[in-house]
């Protein structure tokens, strides 16, 4: 029988297979890899590895963003990439990961650096190659991401991200050039517990401050961290001192003493805090970093328009799927706002239409709504600006008249946009929900106000139906109920006292309400079926907005629980009264985190937050089981008995449960690293 087939289709056929094969050839010549890591080990990689275990947080997110995040098996509860990632193995911290937990997952690779600074033979008896990647350099990440692309396969996607940072820098690079040498700022980066500290001369971390154009000091001392002497520091007089959220403890004791306090950075209250994954990290999102940097020292000449490099306008837009018949059009608008990417979500009426909005009021005759993110290099720059003039530059680059456009404003990236609907019959839902709640999160009755600033919580509420102004404004305490429930049941922790109050929002939340059409609805509250829906999706997009933007979803390690309440386990070692020495404060630490990794006492110590919550609010009395329950737990750990209990934590500012369950854990611990 003759083929069917033209020639012309034939001759496509020929091509795919062509490229199919020429493509497998390339895969196949490209391997084995060859190459020297930084602990001078000869490493040889055959085929792309399939179990990885990752010690270095750095790599982990390379990894992620090359998309081989399938093959990682491991890693830290330093980890803060995983936002799109459940059921990956917690093997441990940076300093004290365990070995136990890492030879259970019988990896091909394990990533590892010079802070694991006895590294154990995790490979004994498998076939286990260890890769050791230094990267005290951009240079340095350019290198491992490339590296890493040619492991696992991915070399376009390197060659891509390493762009992305580069042209990143370029980019402030460009800006800083227009800002005269007399005017750039002498920046230091602060590290310390009891003395003040900083990165050595050679550190990726003051070649982050060249890259932002400020001036970083020279104390002639090489190293991750140096010591900084009184003099050293007057001499360089910092303009600018920034830290991570772990230092500023440490920062406002030393700042206040004779001296310290006197260089010029301190005296203006030129201190700022910045995520210890990005001011500690050399890593994939090191050009974002250097972005917000440079616009925090430079705030005053970023803000000033003659000094822009791009052109102010929108880029691309993403739609979005709302079917609602008095929707024309709906998506999220990438554009340039003082040279830094802004999206917008957009959502464009067919007729005019009235809104609540408790960030405007009532507004009437709106033919546009939506939610504007600003990214971190513009947050200072609209502060100094004010949300009025903020507001109308950002409506004159989208193209908006303000008269007639009623929008939120949010520093939650809106790429993390959580779009619910839901149905009842005849009824439609929409909330389009943004949420992060990592640096203000509140409790309302508890927590102090000290500033104004809107949107991190954002709601924006739609029906198929005509919302009446009653039902308008009743829709707004349904959907901030269902926020809070949603909030309570992430346990997300007030930022002002997080060791005593679940939040109830942030200080920054905003609801949107729109009039929509058709029938006539007076009501929104809890027993009518719209305030049923309003409940249902607002909960369901706050709980999905910060899992996208802040990675915290109900499952989460007690680990980062308790990173959450400021409870840092190193620190505390390091004044608690079970250790004979410094010298074994890693392997105490490390026996500690292994015992808080288990199951059993993760879940114990899980309790005693519950029990904490009730126990402030006053709804439990007694605690005399509770303080059974613990002695027990820690006989158990030690796996004898406890004839001298003593109190060995250290914090009396944390709540009286978590105290006592803390005590138990140390002790138990402490009793069974005394019998080995």
């Amino acid at each position: 029988m003759r083929s069917t087939k033209c020639p012309v289709q034939i001759l496509l056929l020929l091509i795919a297979l062509l490229l199919i094969v020429f493509g497998s050839i390339k895969l196949l010549c490209a391997y084995p890899i060859h190459f020297i890591d930084a602990g001078g080990s000869q490493i040889s990689v055959a085929t792309p590895p399939q179990r990885v275990v990752s010690l270095v947080p750095a790599v982990t997110e390379i990894l992620f963003r090359l998309g081989a995040g399938d093959a990682v098996t491991g890693v830290t509860y330093h980890d803060s990439c995983l936002l799109h990632t459940t059921g990956i193995n917690i093997v441990g911290g940076v300093l004290t990961p365990s070995t136990a937990s890492i030879e259970a997952l019988a990896p091909d690779t394990i990533f590892v650096s010079s802070l694991q600074r006895k590294t154990p033979d995790y490979a004994k008896g498998r076939s286990c190659r260890i890769i050791h990647l230094a990267s005290n350099s951009l240079d340095d990440l350019y290198k491992n991401i490339r590296l890493l692309g040619q492991i696992f396969a991915r070399e376009e996607k390197a060659e891509e991200i390493v762009d992305r940072i580069r042209n990143e820098i370029r980019l402030i690079e460009a800006k800083v050039d227009r800002i005269p040498l007399d005017q750039r700022k002498r920046v230091m980066r602060f590290m310390g517990r009891d003395r003040v500290m900083a990165p050595g001369d050679d550190s990726f971390q003051n070649e982050f401050i060249r890259a932002a154009g400020g001036i970083p000091p020279q104390f002639g001392k090489d190293g991750a961290v140096v010591d900084v002497t009184l003099e050293e520091w007057r001499r360089f007089d910092p303009q600018m001192i920034y830290g991570c959220g772990g230092d500023r403890e440490s920062a406002e004791k030393l700042f206040s003493q004779p001296g310290w306090k006197d260089v010029e950075a301190v005296r203006n209250g030129r201190i700022y805090y910045f995520p210890c994954e990005l001011t500690c990290r050399n890593s994939v999102n090191s050009g974002q970093f250097i972005a917000w940097l440079a616009s925090v020292v430079y705030e005053e000449q970023f803000s000033n328009r003659q000094n822009l490099v791009l052109k102010e306008k929108i880029n691309r837009t993403v739609p979005i799927d709302i079917r609602l018949d008095y929707v024309c059009s709906a998506g999220v608008s990438e554009s340039s706002i003082f040279d830094f990417t802004n999206k917008t979500l957009v959502i464009e009426f067919n007729r005019p239409m009235q809104v609540t909005s408790t960030l405007e009021g009532e507004r009437s005759g709106i033919l546009a709504v939506g939610n504007h993110y600003l990214p971190p290099p513009c947050w200072n720059i609209g502060h100094r600006l004010g949300l009025e003039k903020s507001r109308q530059h950002i409506y004159e680059v989208i193209g908006k008249a303000q008269q007639e456009s009623s929008f939120l404003f949010t520093g939650a990236d809106m790429g993390n946009l959580s779009v619910q609907k839901r149905t009842h019959e005849d009824m439609t839902i929409y909330a389009l929900v943004t949420a992060g709640v990592e640096t203000n999160a509140v409790r309302m009755s508890m927590d102090p106000g000290g500033f104004y600033e809107p949107g991190t919580i954002n709601l924006l509420i739609m029906a198929n139906m005509m919302l009446t102004p009653r039902a308008r404004t009743r829709a707004i305490i349904s959907a901030t109920e269902a926020k809070t429930a949603a909030m309570e049941d992430l346990d997300i922790r007030s930022c002002s006292s997080p060791q005593l109050w679940q939040a109830t929002g942030t200080g920054t939340d905003e609801v949107l309400v729109v009039e929509g059409s058709g029938t006539v609805l007076d009501n929104a509250g809890g027993h009518c079926k719209l305030g049923e829906l309003i409940g249902s999706a607002v909960y369901a997009g706050v709980k999905e907005a910060v899992y996208r933007q802040n990675g915290i979803t109900s499952e989460r390690n007690l680990l980062r629980r308790l990173q959450e309440r400021r409870i840092n386990l190193y620190d505390l070692l390091l004044q608690c009264a079970c250790l004979e020495s410094q010298a074994n404060l890693n392997e105490f630490l490390a026996e500690l985190e292994a015992v808080l990794l288990q199951p059993r006492y993760g879940s114990f110590m899980e309790g005693a937050f519950a029990i904490s919550d009730a126990y402030e609010r006053g709804l439990l009395i007694s605690l005399d089981s509770y303080e059974k329950w613990c002695r027990g737990m820690a006989e158990e750990i030690a796996g004898t008995d406890i004839a001298s209990w003593k109190e060995l934590f250290p914090r009396n500012d944390v709540p009286l449960v978590v105290r006592m369950a803390f005590d138990a854990v140390l002790n138990g611990v402490n009793a069974r690293i005394a019998q080995q």
